[in-house]
């Protein structure tokens, strides 16, 4: 067969097997999920043998190390893999629940129901973990999904789904809920985002240039975020100690994650104080800062920042630090750089910090506490697909819920419309 028909096939029975998810009851999604979890353990010699390939093969393509490092499965992928199918098990089943129900004059009642979004796309980088935890959430919101992984990952997605149809299928499930596209050839990705007339939804993730060729070249909706250029503001009324320790949580704990603060911004009225004492920890840490001229007052031994470093998401430890004149200048700051992930103001002072989450424009928006908190699991969602910067149909982490959609129920008794 050739790609495109590899890839309409898979299509095609992606379509009929998400009309199936639909009305599959709760607890049999759950043993499903469950089912999962255990064979993951059980079979994982079998994932270990596939992602040894995949890292051999790495290797002598010329891979880097963190590449590499993402890639590998390890006994602890296979745990969290598998408590994180447990965790999604446990958590409430948005599908069918009703949503603003009023009672119109007329008589009618009229409610909104959950329902899933029907057949969606995940076209992602090297984790092979990816696999396993979107097919589980796509799978509890009564999805079905068509997964194309990097090629790096082939040898372990190919186990994997091998692994996740024979839970589907001896939990009744159609096996053809979660597929995986079994070749490696960029031209499969192009047929994919070409089938509108069979897939819902496209959830790209990984690096912005791999985003932006989806959306480029999508017949399909696209729900996206380009990268994340994280900010601080420092305000005039921080707590500057809490300010060094969120700075120093948001810029150092994971600096290659997308809800790591990439710039520092400092109100001029407590650089003096706060930039010594903060620049010098992070210095200490391994962080290179880049600042603005007056940062470089205050430290001399920092690089001198340029246009490029406002929007850069270093997704490493380097820090851009700017010193601004006030709030404002901060807000204008973020409208101009940002890109619409994580905002974080530190300050005691109530009127700025609501003027901050009125005015800023973030998926995210955080007084007094660290950019890092912007993760699905951080604020209750118990798991997320990924975090979206555009505003349609969802903005910021997308849990289950975020994985369906509404449609309008309305019970009536005999009711006409007459006008």
């Amino acid at each position: 067969m050739t790609i495109e028909a590899i890839v309409l096939e898979i299509a095609a029975a992606a379509r009929k097997a998400g009309r199936l998810m639909s009305q599959i009851p709760t607890a049999q999604k759950n043993q499903a999920l469950m089912t999962l979890a255990d064979q993951l353990e059980t079979d994982s010699e079998r994932i270990f043998t596939a992602n040894a390939k995949d890292v051999e093969q790495a290797g002598e393509n010329g891979l880097s190390n963190a590449m590499i490092d993402r890639l590998k499965v390890t006994d602890a992928t296979i745990r969290a893999m598998a408590d994180g199918l447990r965790e999604v098990a446990a958590l409430g089943d948005p599908v069918g629940a009703m949503d603003e129900s009023c009672l119109r004059p007329n008589g009618l009642e009229v409610s909104r129901m959950r329902v899933p979004l029907g057949v969606i796309g995940i076209i992602y980088e090297s984790r092979p973990n990816v696999t396993v935890d979107a097919a589980g959430l796509c799978l509890k919101a009564g999805n079905a999904v068509i997964l194309r992984g990097g090629s790096e990952a082939i040898h372990s997605n190919r186990a994997l789904a091998d692994l996740i149809t024979a839970s589907l299928t001896a939990s009744g499930l159609p096996g053809k809920a979660v597929q995986v596209i079994p070749v490696t050839d960029r031209a499969a990705v192009t047929t994919l985002l070409a089938q509108e007339s069979f897939i819902d939804l496209i959830i790209p993730r990984g690096g912005e240039g791999l985003i932006r060729f989806v959306v480029a070249n999508s017949k399909i909706p696209v729900l996206k975020h380009y990268k994340g250029v994280c900010h601080v503001y420092v305000d005039q009324d921080a707590d500057l100690g809490m300010a060094e320790d969120i700075c120093f949580n948001a810029k150092v704990q994971r600096p290659g994650v997308c809800n790591a603060m990439e710039t520092l911004l400092v109100d001029q009225s407590v650089a003096d104080r706060f930039l010594p004492k903060v620049g010098r920890r992070l210095k200490d840490a391994g962080v290179t800062i880049r600042g603005c001229g007056r940062t470089r007052q205050r430290l001399a031994w920092a690089e001198a920042a340029d246009d490029s470093d406002w929007p850069a998401e270093y997704l490493d430890l380097v820090l851009a630090v700017r010193v601004v004149d006030d709030l404002d200048q901060a807000m204008a700051h973020i409208a101009d750089h940002g890109s619409n992930h994580t905002e974080v103001i530190v300050t005691r002072n109530y009127s700025r910090a609501r003027r901050f989450i009125r005015e800023v424009d973030a998926s995210a928006v955080i007084v007094n506490a660290s950019t890092r908190f912007n993760d699905g699991g951080q604020l209750g969602l118990g798991a997320e697909i990924g975090i979206s910067t555009s505003k349609l149909h969802a903005y910021g982490p997308m849990g289950l819920k975020e994985l369906t959609t509404t449609k309008f129920v309305v019970f009536g008794d005999g009711q006409v419309r007459t006008t």
